[in-house]
């Protein structure tokens, strides 16, 4: 949600920075500032500072820098709102309801939140009590002691028809407690009943941990082995997973993730000391909650069962993955011995060498080529054969960048394998390559005739690893002016906001400028007339760079086609995000005559600049 701007305000003066900071980073008063050592790289003299009455964070050895809010959201691994909500119950503050369907909804919810938590203590009494002694010694015989099962709350239900819905009846309407899947209808009418009866009881909780459904396994030899809630208001099985807000708050002093396959293996995995251990809830990895994985790491582990059906469900979660991969975001894939789990490997030979699996992880594209490369390929067909499949593999990654990576490392590896033949996706490969990690990829032309970025850089990829900013600033810039060439009805809405932009590029500005005045003497011009006026005053060559794929490829607002609403959001992203360039560069140039001299003079010029930052964050992430 959308928090109002007073709100936010009112919060920073409440929290103080230099108290959230301090419980992490050892302070020194310095003058004004207090000073320590930065929490998010590795340094042994002091670069980072904290300004308590301008309300800011800076390091001037890496560059970061934020608020109260920023801080919190990077240490304790929240989003936006996460970190709003959690500072707003340290000061006392109400946090607003943007809406009164917001209201109403959040009041709905945490009435099922508050079904769900109460289900949990009856099963939590309930293992407790003598009915749950055979519960009790299973998980005994499991190798769980009464800490663990504290810590992860496990409960037992009871093997009766309507224990569960009989003890939460004076709080809880039945049809409330069907709504939160804790009671289920005969299909030909009758009384409800509990939904889960004689299970061991797996509490389930949302990012922030609150419970919002349950798994149970029985004891015996009774089917399904494992049984989950069904989806409610609450839960969607394949959004969430056990041990996500765990995991989160261990993502921050520890370096991955690990995705394991079943509960008892969570449990295992974290009591052994790896606390960010995940699993999803009896089905295959969701593409969102891979998307959910890369919150806490960028290459979350999937360590799945050696047997056959293991790896079968490794393979589907390769294949939901391709086509979501972005610069620095994959998996790694960890095998376990054949006939262990990471519960029996722990138990039988220790955390060390559950800990020398997935130091053994390899990289997804190595287990691609494992897979595609397993058949033989001691014929020229089967070779050939194997070069298809590796392409219709490649061509699944939506991002191109990565894409073109993808095709460098398999036609190296064809290149190893087969001695020099022809590689896959075309091309023959000449001379000896030393490696697809130091063989940068090919430059390609636009139309030009002049070299531009893939799309990972345009979509925000590190200035500082692309080689040259300026050419991430100029993508930005040439984006917005086709969005103009395509749409000129626009012009009349952002003319003043145009005129006031700076654009270093010689030819773009020159471009800009005498669009502003073709505009200003044809205020209704079309595209067609306006490319045609354009082209006859000598701007054919910066127009068709501007109009080609290169440009438009990733950026749909900006071709002819798209909607006007289309239009006006990505005008507005784009400036955003050519301000937000702007902005970092000039706070990085400031960092670098910081380092040495870290004084007033400097936060003098860079407190504007990171105010400015602040805002463009708050709008960003509440209006995520």
């Amino acid at each position: 949600m959308a928090f109002p701007p007073p709100f936010l305000d009112e919060l920073r003066q409440r929290i103080s920075l230099a108290d959230v900071v301090g419980r992490r980073v050892k302070l020194i008063r310095r003058g004004r500032e207090f000073t320590g050592l930065c929490p998010f790289h590795k340094e042994k003299t002091p670069s980072f500072a904290v300004v308590e009455e301008k309300g800011f964070y800076h390091c001037f050895g890496c560059g970061v820098h934020g608020d109260v809010i920023g801080f919190t959201m990077q240490t304790e691994n929240l989003t936006f709102p996460e970190a709003v909500e959690a500072l707003a119950r340290q000061a006392g503050m109400q946090v607003p309801k943007a809406t009164p369907e917001e209201r109403k909804r959040a009041e709905r919810v945490a009435t099922l939140g508050g079904a769900c938590e109460a289900a949990c203590a009856f099963f939590e009494a309930s293992l407790k009590a003598s009915e749950g002694r055979a519960a009790r010694d299973y998980l005994a015989n499991r190798g769980l002691d009464d800490a663990a099962i504290r810590r992860f709350r496990l409960g037992f239900a009871p093997d009766g028809r309507d224990a569960l819905k009989r003890a939460l009846a004076k709080n809880f309407p039945e049809a409330l407690l069907f709504e939160a899947g804790l009671v289920r209808r005969p299909e030909g009418g009758g009384e409800a009943f509990d939904y889960f009866r004689n299970r061991i009881i797996f509490p389930i909780g949302d990012r922030g941990g609150r419970i919002i459904a349950f798994g149970g396994r029985v004891m015996g030899d009774g089917q399904p082995k494992y049984l989950n809630s069904p989806e409610t208001p609450l839960f969607a099985k394949g959004r969430v997973l056990y041990g996500w807000a765990a995991a989160r708050a261990a993502a921050a002093r520890e370096p991955s993730v690990i995705v394991a396959e079943g509960y008892m293996d969570v449990i295992a995995l974290h009591r052994a000391g790896f606390g960010t251990a995940v699993a999803p809830l009896g089905t295959a990895l969701t593409e969102t909650q891979i998307e959910e994985l890369w919150r806490l790491a960028p290459e979350p582990i999937l360590c799945f069962d050696g047997d056959a059906a293991g790896q079968r469900a490794a393979a589907r979660a390769l294949d939901r993955t391709l086509p979501l991969l972005k610069p620095g975001m994959s998996l790694r894939f960890a095998t376990l011995p054949a006939g262990e789990d990471p519960d029996t490997l722990i138990e039988r030979q220790g955390a060390d060498a559950m800990r020398a699996v997935l130091e053994r992880a390899e990289p997804l594209v190595e287990r691609l080529w494992r897979l595609e490369a397993a058949q033989p390929v001691d014929t020229p067909e089967r070779r050939a054969a194997l070069e298809k499949r590796l392409e219709d593999r490649v061509r699944q990654i939506a991002e191109r960048s990565v894409q073109e990576h993808y095709r460098n490392f398999f036609r190296d590896r064809i290149f190893t394998a087969f001695g020099g033949r022809r590689g896959p996706v075309g091309g023959r490969l000449s001379g000896k390559r030393a490696g697809w990690r130091s063989a940068p990829p090919p430059r390609r032309l636009g139309r030009a005739g002049r070299p531009f970025l893939g799309s990972a850089e345009y979509l925000g990829y590190d200035p500082k690893a692309s080689g040259d900013p300026s050419l991430l600033r100029r993508r930005q810039q040439e984006i917005l002016l086709a969005l103009l060439l395509h749409h000129p009805f626009l012009l009349s809405e952002v003319e003043e906001e145009l005129a006031n932009l700076e654009l270093p590029a010689r030819d773009l500005d020159r471009l800009c400028r005498e669009i502003l005045k073709l505009h200003g003497l044809h205020p209704d011009l079309d595209a067609a007339s306006l490319k045609r006026h354009l082209n006859q005053s000598g701007f054919a060559r910066t127009i068709e760079g501007l109009t080609s794929p290169a440009v438009l490829n990733h950026a749909g607002f900006a071709r002819a086609e798209a909607s006007a609403e289309a239009v006006r959001e990505g005008w507005v992203h784009t400036m955003g995000r050519i301000q937000e360039l702007r902005l970092a560069v000039q706070i990085s140039e400031v960092d670098r005559e910081g380092v040495q001299d870290p004084g007033e003079e400097k936060w003098t010029r860079l407190h504007p600049l990171l105010e400015a930052k602040v805002r463009d964050d708050d709008t960003a992430e509440g209006s995520g």
